[in-house]
């Protein structure tokens, strides 16, 4: 197939690579073009020189960019892929946004003859990197079926979950309830130090009980030796979850688990950890208890 790729990050760099590894045909485009580059000439690619130009050489065109005003930006922008995609191109939007941005952006490409399927994924960088992301998918089921081989190749776990957006929305609970279970290991681990509990003991028994959880055993030791090596940037949680902490304020529902990470979020990008790993959750609760690992 013929694919449009747009953002190398993290983990849109391993999730394109996996679809060169399936056999598709893909061009390119990164903001910072020496980026597109690189990784064309690694993994054989044609470079874009605008998202335009992607989708002109598009059947699919992926985004995987940072925020709404992103998607937006490369889809419908000056010299977007709305510009030079041919109608009846679909574009695959797997990045995290707000539901309701995924809506309104779908309607505008609507008018241009252009489908939307969003397809936010879970799983950090090295499940991108061997092509085990799980992928919820939203929108019409024939826009799904066309996009099926593409996400089958950059996921082991590709759902259906409904119409346009509710990709986005299964997205965001699952990475508040992440982020909340990440800030709950960091308070526990900081409790532990200050009480004399052997800290691997603990871990250990975390994991052999009802204290287990995927955070403990993602974060566990990246925590325990402060070794914050970006996984997934924690600005980036912390965009996910005040995102969805609006989207509950929008149905009249309460997250109170979900408001209070946001607020240990918050403090720890306020110490210089936006880059950082959301281990790096852990440097909020250190400073207000005055208690380090």
């Amino acid at each position: 197939m013929r694919v449009g790729f747009i953002g190398l990050g993290i983990m849109g760099s391993r999730m394109a690579a996996s679809l060169r590894r399936a056999g598709h045909d893909l061009t390119v485009y990164n903001r910072t073009r020496a980026t597109a580059e690189t990784w064309a000439a690694e993994h054989g690619a044609t470079v874009a020189a605008t998202p335009a130009e992607a989708g002109a050489a598009a059947d699919v065109v992926i985004t995987m960019v940072v925020d709404g005003d992103q998607v937006r930006d490369v889809l419908l922008g000056p010299g977007g892929v709305a510009e030079g995609a041919a109608p009846g191109t679909l574009c695959v939007d797997m990045s995290t946004i707000a539901p309701s941005e995924t809506r309104a952006i779908g309607a505008e490409l609507a008018e241009h003859g252009l489908s939307l399927l969003d397809a936010p994924v879970t799983g950090s960088a090295p499940r991108a990197e061997d092509g085990t992301l799980t992928i919820m998918a939203g929108g019409e089921r024939e826009d799904f079926e066309r996009a099926k081989p593409l996400l089958e190749a950059m996921g082991a776990l590709v759902l259906h979950v409904g119409p346009l957006g509710q990709g986005e929305m299964l997205k965001l609970v699952n990475n508040a309830v992440a982020a909340a279970n990440a800030a709950t290991l960091a308070q526990a681990l900081v409790v532990a130090k200050a009480t004399g509990v052997d800290l691997k003991a603990l871990v250990a028994v975390m994991g052999a009980g009802s204290g287990g959880s995927t955070m403990l055993t993602l974060k566990a030791g990246p925590m325990l030796e402060h070794d914050y090596t970006t996984l997934f940037k924690l600005e980036h949680m912390l965009k996910d979850v005040r995102l969805c902490l609006e989207e509950g304020q929008t149905a009249g529902v309460p997250f109170p688990v979900a408001a209070a990470t946001r607020e240990a979020l918050s403090a720890a990008m306020g110490r210089g950890h936006a880059d950082d790993d959301f281990a790096a959750v852990l440097e909020a609760f250190e400073g207000l208890a005055g208690v380090r690992l």
